[in-house]
């Protein structure tokens, strides 16, 4: 019986030691998620893609319980927006008060309070503001600004950080919500404080500058790895060559190609390995800009606008817990467990198909221009969401925050329903409805237009007419029989009042026309079917083109017909009624003004709206030759004569931080347009009439 029990007790120690060999090498080899999300968690840290993205590495959900969770640190306090705030300052909304700058003369400090000032959630009174806004000027060196005097333990306060350095006495902040660059997973109060993007110190305070996608694309079939490394450098170290993407299953360990200089914008790369120390934080925002997928081990710090923007749909995490077990210091990953890992990442990122990747790099640069490219929208994103957490205000749903052209350009005040906005229509399925309102401004001088009411009128499409009266001349008493409802409404002559969001207006529709214009009914149908097609866009008959002048180091702009153009005029073109909300609640009050002592930059200012949000050109559409010759569709005399002085159009382009419009050389034709067949066989036949 000895042998026996000698010999069953070697077969047990063995199988222990052979299980205990599995549970400890075998887990290196495959990719974990972090773990699922606790109540109270913060809800916004990615998991992968999909799930068949990695089944043969992890499956989605909680890590294997080999794998140690990381130590947590003391959180400041359990501060939630009903224990932290006094919500009876909050009950009309979000409104906020800034802190004077207290001797500092940063230049983004006042740029901060600049972008500020133009802000719809700005008040004066601290008495009545629901938050107090105080910014921590943390420099790289630890330089910070001095507290307000009425401090009251810090609620109500937000104390806004772009820099991660820690203030003198910053645990001390009581109440106060934090808004911080960077901040420590293990410090961070999820749906209280909002975690920012740690900003290069030259980062643009508006406008910014466009993502770099274009110029960062691979050739096809090569993607390849960039890993960051010290001094702000990168390296390229894998060349993916595989059926799919060409990988022959290793990353190169020897020095390889020269990395960028500090510096430096990425390679052109397809993915960016990025370390989870604190202080690589800013690699993340430069890959972003890139286009470059970014690859996070295991981030020690909260992705930025994690509440609200779904990282799963433009980066990766990797969970390197397992692979660093045994080291007692997890601070800094080793070069060689870099590379491990390297390959390791690539083993999966192989099976993700090319149209996957190319969507990842699509939403990098979308959530670059959106949320991240100028300090100004840093700000104004920190307000939104904090705005969206009051009990009653309006918030903005998940696919306004993670959908072009994203919740900044889809005012909640305008609606918070997706498909009450004209860029969601392909995402929903659904068709803007089938009629339109037709809007006339009237000014100088001052007659009525009644061939031009009757032209609208007899459209099928056409729900109503509104007559926008702006001329000194006194409203006539008679109009003609319409049938349709026809409306006049007196304005103040000031031309900016054409874009104002009238209740009146009816249908999602708008043609926007002046007093002046010819058209027939069949322009009029055709036109709105194209618009139906394009509701994002402006649709319309007349239009100008914009260009460099190198001689006047500026821009300038032409009405010379052309087969180029980047403008059409709003004397004569449909748009979505959502653009008159943008125009007057989102625009400054200085360009709404230059537009008003200009008329003739309306329609440049309105072109700007919409190609900046849209990042589209317009749409042009044929008019007959009868209009053409009699310049009915050009601007009348008296109003818009003539293209305005290029002035106009470079301070607009200043005031946008950048030049939106964008040029195109499309006409949209009617089916057998100008073709020879009868006549009997075209549908808009009066379009083609001499």
């Amino acid at each position: 019986m000895q042998p026996l029990r000698r010999k069953s007790l070697w077969l047990a120690l063995s199988a222990s030691w052979l299980l205990l060999v599995l549970l400890g090498v075998f887990p290196l080899l495959r990719l974990a998620v972090p773990s699922r999300p606790q109540p109270g968690a913060s809800p916004g840290w990615p998991h992968w893609l999909d799930a068949a993205l990695l089944q043969s590495f992890s499956q989605p959900g909680e890590p294997s319980g080999d794998a140690p969770p990381r130590p947590q640190g003391p959180r400041r306090g359990s501060c939630t927006w009903d224990t932290c705030v006094d919500t009876s300052r909050c009950k009309d909304g979000l409104t906020v008060f800034a802190y004077p700058a207290a001797g500092l003369t940063s230049e983004r400090h006042r740029g901060v309070l600049a972008s500020l000032e133009g802000s719809r959630l700005l008040t004066s009174s601290p008495a009545e503001a629901c938050l107090l806004l105080l910014l921590c000027w943390d420099s790289p060196a630890g330089r910070c600004s001095p507290g307000p005097p009425p401090w009251n333990a810090g609620r109500n306060h937000l104390v806004l950080r772009l820099h991660p350095a820690p203030c003198p006495g910053a645990s001390q902040l009581g109440q106060a919500m934090v808004a911080e660059a960077s901040p420590k997973v293990d410090t961070f109060r999820p749906r209280f404080d909002v975690a920012l993007p740690l900003l290069p110190e030259a980062h643009p305070l508006r406008g910014g500058a466009p993502g770099q996608l274009w110029q960062h694309s691979p050739q096809p079939g090569i993607a390849l790895l960039a890993l960051a490394e010290k001094m702000g450098r990168w390296r390229v170290v894998a060349d993916i060559r595989s059926p799919a993407w060409g990988w022959d299953g290793h990353c190169e360990q020897d020095p390889g190609p020269e990395p960028t200089r500090p510096g430096e914008r990425p390679p052109n790369a397809t993915f960016c390995l990025i370390p989870g120390l604190r202080t690589e934080a800013w690699r993340f925002l430069e890959a972003l800009q890139a286009g470059c997928i970014p690859v996070l081990l295991s981030p020690c710090w909260e992705l930025p606008f994690s509440e609200v923007i779904d990282w799963t749909k433009a980066a990766i995490v990797a969970d390197d817990r397992l692979l660093l077990q045994g080291q007692s210091e997890p601070s800094e990953v080793p070069g060689r467990l870099l590379f491990s890992l390297c390959a390791q990442v690539l083993a999966a990122l192989q099976e993700m198909s090319p149209a996957r990747v190319l969507a990842l790099r699509q939403q990098s640069q979308f959530l670059w221009d959106a949320y991240f490219s100028s300090v100004e929208k840093v700000i104004r994103t920190t307000l939104e969401i904090i705005q969206g957490r009051i009990p009653g205000a309006p918030a903005q749903p998940s696919l306004l925050w993670n959908s072009p052209p994203g919740a900044l350009l889809a005012l909640p005040t305008f609606s918070l329903s997706p498909q009450d906005f004209p860029f969601y229509h392909l995402q929903l399925g659904s068709r803007p409805e089938g009629r339109f309102s037709a809007l006339i401004w009237v000014g100088t001088p001052g007659q009525a237009p009644l061939k031009l009411i009757q032209a609208v009128a007899g459209s099928q499409h056409c729900a109503q007419i509104l007559v926008l009266w702006s001329s000194e001349r006194p409203v006539p008493s008679r109009w003609p029989e319409t049938a349709v409802p026809l409306t006049v409404i007196e304005g103040h002559r000031k031309v900016s009042d054409r874009f104002f969001p009238y209740s009146a207006v009816s249908t999602d529709a708008i043609l926007s026309l002046q007093g002046h214009v010819s058209l027939s009914t069949s322009e009029v149908d055709f036109a709105f079917v194209v618009w139906q097609s394009f509701p994002e866009r402006m649709v319309g008959f007349l239009t100008w083109s914009h260009f460099w002048d190198e001689a006047r180091g500026g821009w300038g702009y032409t009405a010379e017909m052309a087969n180029e153009f980047s403008m059409v005029l709003s004397t004569a073109a449909f748009y979505h009624r959502y653009y008159h909300t943008l125009f007057t609640h989102s625009l400054p009050k200085a360009m709404k003004t230059l537009a008003d002592e200009a008329p003739t930059c309306a329609d440049v200012l309105m072109n700007f709206l919409v190609a900046a949000v849209t990042k589209l050109p317009p749409i042009k559409v044929p008019y007959s030759k009868q209009h053409l010759g009699a310049a009915a569709l050009a601007p009348g005399p008296g109003t818009e004569s003539q293209p305005p002085d290029p002035d106009c159009i470079n301070q607009m382009a200043t005031e946008f931080g950048h030049m939106p419009l964008v040029s195109s050389r499309v006409r949209l034709d009617p089916v057998l347009f100008k073709d020879p067949v009868s006549v009997q066989r075209k549908k808009y036949r009066s379009l083609e009439k001499p």
